[in-house]
């Protein structure tokens, strides 16, 4: 409400946007007549939110996922995980992790966000990824 303060206040001049707030907290919600299920991660010792859409579930900023946690990701059509780099980082996956996390998991599909310029380029690092497994990119959609 600091940072986007004019769409929060009592005068609305023309475009303003209309925003709605939900208090999100782990667990399921339904949106809309959207089911989402809020699913606690950590980001380095701050515990915050994945979010489960279906069989599709969006992971980013995180580098640890407890076994509880887990178990609300089984069966996932599509996985969306950060992997921000190859060294080790406080509050995010390395690749390696995030393919633990795809071996663990087992999604048909993962698509890996959050990736920093120090992973590679696209092309070399797509090519040593398993066939399941790919970099997402600005403007992807994904169908399932």
């Amino acid at each position: 409400k600091r940072a986007y303060a004019y769409a929060f206040s009592e005068k609305k001049y023309p475009g303003t946007p209309m925003l709605d707030l939900y208090a999100i907290n782990a667990g399921k919600h339904i949106i809309e007549d959207n089911s989402i299920e809020a699913i606690e991660v950590m980001h380095g010792n701050l515990p915050i939110l994945a979010y489960r859409f279906g069989d599709l579930a969006y992971i980013t900023d995180a580098n640890f996922i407890a076994n509880a946690s887990k178990e609300k990701l089984q069966n996932l059509d599509v996985l969306v995980l950060n992997a921000l780099r190859t060294e080790p980082h406080h509050s995010h996956f390395t690749l390696q992790e995030a393919l633990e996390v795809f071996e663990e998991l087992k999604p048909k599909q993962m698509y890996l966000t959050h990736i920093s310029h120090l992973l590679g380029t696209h092309e070399e690092v797509q090519q040593s990824l398993p066939e399941n497994v790919h970099l997402a990119y600005d403007g992807l959609k994904v169908a399932f």
